[in-house]
């Protein structure tokens, strides 16, 4: 194992699994562009009708180099700038999640739908660490917060927007530091499952740079309460 410029692990198995991707998406799928967090960037996307696929090879790789069996490979496909289908599959879990355009959501295939949770009062909220919202100057107002719900886990990474969708949790946030590959997929799966995911600032794209993930009726009252 290694550490990136940003501190963040890297291991081998990082390297290998986005290899094998982009393999089999060239032998398949020769003409699209793929866009991964290890190899960066291969064909254009910015042509009419161009797809790309968007690789994460292991989504939680601290939790991967240690054992920790709460990590993932992320694969999203993009067409037209939008969008269109989202993959996340964890195997130590045993679980995977997939999404495509009103088609709906489904984890190991059984349709999954986000909860009906309307307060919180009732929310049950899940999150990465408690510093990033510290280092982020949102400390306080993320305390404020989870004073306010039911419950809260530190689940972080993929697995805390994943149980958005399936509705066993109704609130994931992570604060910042985040990439398009990080969100990708969970917001095709988020929102098929009837759910939204944003940045901080509400918008529904996957590289704001943060991601907060709810069961939709939640959603503006946990944003407003991390704006201050």
């Amino acid at each position: 194992m290694e550490t990136k410029p940003d501190l963040t692990p890297v291991s081998e198995a990082d390297r290998a699994v986005e290899q094998m991707l982009r393999e089999r998406l060239g032998a398949a799928r020769p003409g699209d562009a793929v866009v991964g967090e290890e190899l960066g960037t291969h064909g254009d996307a910015d042509s009419d009708g161009a797809r790309r696929w968007i690789v994460d090879p292991i989504d939680g790789t601290k939790s991967y180099v240690r054992g920790i069996p709460v990590f993932a490979t992320l694969l999203a496909l993009e067409r037209d700038g939008e969008l269109a289908v989202g993959v996340v599959s964890a195997p130590a879990l045993t679980r995977r999640w997939w999404a495509v355009r009103g088609e709906g959501a489904f984890a190991n295939g059984d349709p999954i739908r986000v909860s009906r949770v309307a307060t919180l009062s009732d929310a049950h909220l899940a999150y990465d660490s408690f510093p990033d919202f510290e280092q982020y100057g949102l400390g306080d107002r993320f305390l404020a917060l989870v004073r306010r719900c039911w419950r809260s886990r530190g689940l972080g990474d993929f697995w805390a927007h994943a149980l958005v969708a399936e509705g066993a949790v109704d609130i994931a946030i992570e604060p910042g530091g985040l990439h398009v590959w990080d969100l990708a997929a969970l917001q095709v799966i988020v929102e098929e499952a009837g759910g939204r995911l944003t940045d901080l600032a509400g918008v529904a794209r996957a590289d704001g740079g943060s991601g907060v993930s709810t069961n939709g009726l939640l959603h503006d009252e946990v944003l407003a309460a991390l704006a201050g």
